[in-house]
C-alpha cells in the first residue's frame, strides 16, 4: 500500500482480512519525497518481480529534484532501487506489454501553456533510464515556453502516441482476456478523467489504443463514451482507472459518481 511518502507491506493479508496484521514499513528503504502535489502513487509488480513506483513532479512546471519526475523499481523488500524512466511529469497508470514485457505508461502534460497542448502521452520504456522530456520538452517535441534550454528535445524519447490536450489520461491496462472480440487482444484501454481548465472540455471516456509491440504504430478508438455532452460542454462522469477481470470483462471506476462499471461482451 502506498502513501505519499511511504510504502507499507501487509504480509499474508488475503488470509487475514478479518484481522489485518501490523504492516512492514518500507519508508526508509524507499526514501520517497513528501510533497503532496502529484504525490498519489500507483503500484504494480512487473514481470521481473520488482515493484514499480512513480514519483510525480511537485508542480505544474518546474525543474524537479533528482528524486522527482520519474518511475522507479525496487526489490520487494525495498532494496535495489533503480530509476527506469526520467522526465515523467505525472504518471498514475502503467502496465507491461504481454509479449515484450516492456513498461508502458500514461503521463499528464503540463497546464497553462496552450489550450490545445501539450497533449497527454502514452509512453514505452525500451531500456531503463530513458528520458521522456519533462520539464523542457513535451509530447511530440514541443519546447516548454517557461523553462528554456538549447535543444530541449535532444536525447529524449517521444511518446508512442498522444492522448489529447488536457484529457488527464490516467489508468491503463493491456487487454489479455478472451471475452472481447479477438481484435482487442493486446490493445490498451486508457481511462481519460477529463480536462479541468480547458474552455471546451475533453476526455471523460475510455479509449482503446491498438499498438504494435515496438510502438511504431498506434491507433486510438473510442470504447466507453457518453460521460461528456459536447453540445452543452458538460460532463456527468469521470473515468479514472480500468481493470480486467478473470472472466475478461473490464471494470471502469468513475470518481464523479463513486461508481464502478462492468463492461462485458456476449456473442
Amino acid at each position: 500500500m502506498a502513501a505519499i511518502n511511504r510504502v507499507l507491506r501487509y504480509d499474508g493479508i488475503e488470509d487475514k482480512l478479518d484481522s489485518p496484521p501490523q504492516p512492514t514499513d518500507l519508508t526508509d528503504a524507499f526514501k520517497l519525497p513528501s510533497e503532496q502535489h502529484h504525490g498519489w502513487k500507483f503500484l504494480a509488480f512487473g514481470p521481473d518481480g520488482k515493484l514499480y513506483v512513480p514519483i510525480g513532479a511537485p508542480c505544474n512546471i518546474c525543474e524537479p529534484s533528482p528524486n522527482h519526475a520519474q518511475i522507479r523499481r525496487y526489490n520487494p523488500d525495498g532494496s535495489g532501487m533503480e530509476v527506469v524512466a526520467r522526465g515523467v511529469r505525472n504518471s498514475v497508470g502503467f502496465d507491461f506489454h504481454p509479449q515484450t514485457r516492456e513498461l508502458w505508461f500514461t503521463d499528464n502534460g503540463r497546464d497553462w501553456q496552450d489550450e490545445n497542448g501539450p497533449e497527454e502521452e502514452l509512453n514505452r520504456v525500451s531500456q531503463p533510464g530513458e528520458n521522456f522530456g519533462f520539464p523542457y520538452c513535451h509530447a511530440m517535441g514541443i519546447p516548454d515556453q517557461d523553462l528554456k534550454k538549447a535543444n530541449p528535445c535532444e536525447g529524449t524519447t517521444k511518446p508512442v502516441v498522444t492522448l489529447g490536450p488536457h484529457t488527464a489520461a490516467l489508468g491503463m491496462r493491456f487487454y489479455t482476456g478472451q471475452m472481447f472480440p479477438a481484435e482487442y487482444r493486446d490493445r490498451i484501454f486508457v481511462a481519460r478523467r477529463g480536462s479541468w481548465n480547458r474552455t471546451q472540455k475533453a476526455g471523460y471516456d475510455v479509449v482503446s489504443v491498438k499498438v504494435s509491440p515496438d510502438g511504431k504504430e498506434a491507433k486510438i478508438e473510442p470504447f466507453v463514451t457518453g460521460f461528456l455532452d459536447e453540445g452543452a460542454n458538460a460532463f456527468w462522469g469521470r473515468p479514472v482507472d480500468v481493470m480486467q477481470m478473470p472472466d475478461g470483462a473490464l471494470l471502469v471506476s468513475d470518481e464523479e459518481n463513486g461508481a464502478i462499471y462492468r463492461v462485458s461482451y456476449s456473442r
